[in-house]
């Protein structure tokens, strides 16, 4: 198979965001005296939109209680911002695909302000043809994401991949008709990826470039 349009999730996938995002669910659920989620539940949640996430990891939390909630986990979570960096080699590997005239684009569950601001702070705005976020469009894992960048890039079903380091991503990959391909250093166990049938799970960037390259292009 060739594919000539790769979509990336961010967060666990191309942005080592994973601890950071679930450092600011549980400092959030602190200040608000709320149960606080374990790290592998508040982990599970991420790649989904933030309303999406919120519902499933802090149960308890009121709609009353969402602002203030939101307010606490954006503080914790720009706290933190410093220390987020890309996966190494990701940067690379992006320039790589580019220079194979393979197209490439985002599916996230951040807000179009959070990926605004990560695509300006790392320097890959330009990297990517196109990008959904999950307030612009249905959460994953419905199909939205990736049918809507397909029909704006004008690629086949059959000439995509999806790559993400959750279930949820490989999940809108299988609603949406096309191939996934799960990453194990995020946030979702190999196991969990595993259930979602995709073409393989790779351990690293460089895993993932191994396998990758030889796929790509015309």
């Amino acid at each position: 198979m060739s594919y000539s349009l790769v979509v990336f999730d961010w967060d666990g996938t191309v942005m080592d965001s994973t601890n950071g995002i679930v450092a600011a669910i549980q400092g959030a659920c602190r200040d608000l005296d709320l149960p606080v989620p374990s790290t592998s539940a508040a982990s599970w949640v991420i790649g989904l939109s933030l309303e999406s996430a919120l519902r499933r990891a802090v149960p308890e939390l009121t709609q009353a209680m969402v602002p203030r909630f939101l307010e606490r986990y954006r503080t914790h979570y720009l706290l933190r911002d410093p220390e987020l960096r890309l996966f190494e080699g990701i940067e690379a590997l992006l320039h790589d695909l580019a220079g194979r005239q393979v197209q490439l684009a985002v599916a996230t569950g951040k807000s179009r302000v959070g990926l605004d601001r990560v695509l300006a702070a790392t320097g890959l705005r330009g990297a990517f043809q196109a990008t959904r976020t999950a307030d612009e469009t249905f959460s994953k894992p419905h199909p939205a994401m990736l049918h809507e960048l397909m029909d704006e890039l004008q690629v086949e079903p059959e000439r995509v991949l999806m790559v993400g380091d959750t279930s949820h991503d490989l999940q809108m990959a299988c609603n949406a008709g096309v191939h996934g391909l799960g990453v194990s250093y995020g946030a979702h166990s190999p196991q969990e990826l595993q259930g979602c049938q995709p073409q393989a799970i790779v351990d690293s960037v460089a895993d993932l470039r191994e396998w990758l390259l030889p796929r790509v292009g015309c």
